[in-house]
């Protein structure tokens, strides 16, 4: 198994950067989204086309993403062997914090939707700047690998 991986290893890493794009895209854009719906009337037009985006967002771009960025994850650290090394841990670390802000999100625009408030619009401000953060702090820890 070692060995085919090894020869797709290009193969996974440019998919796993392929796929982290669309679902970093997803994360900055479904609390974007969330302000947009915030003032509507949860019984609007405005709100049924603002449901209809999250939903597809979720369905077609930031869920398959998460799944296909962790598969090929995974892929990745066995073929070069990161289990052992620091800099992937706290990689893996903000990756599954990364997941758990995904997970958060999706369950609160779906209290949204349902025409709950659950964040203030400068909460929802502040939570779109932290896939940014974790990106800037995961390209540091891949690239340079500090320890």
């Amino acid at each position: 198994m070692q060995d085919v991986l090894a020869m797709t290893y290009l193969w996974l890493k440019a998919g796993h950067i392929i796929f982290m794009v669309f679902w970093m895209a997803g994360l900055f854009m479904l609390p974007r989204q969330m302000i947009y719906l915030y003032p509507a009337a949860a019984d609007s037009d405005e709100t049924a086309v603002w449901t209809k985006r999250m939903g597809l967002l979720r369905k077609v771009i930031l869920t398959p993403s998460l799944i296909v960025v962790w598969v090929l994850g995974l892929l990745l650290a066995m073929t070069i062997g990161a289990w052992d090394q620091g800099w992937f841990h706290a990689k893996l670390l903000i990756v599954i914090a990364l997941t758990g802000f995904h997970g958060y999100m999706v369950a609160q625009a779906k209290k949204m939707t349902a025409g709950a408030r659950p964040l203030t619009e400068k909460q929802l401000r502040l939570w779109g700047e932290f896939p940014g953060i974790a990106l800037a702090l995961i390209v540091v820890l891949v690239v340079v690998k500090p320890f």
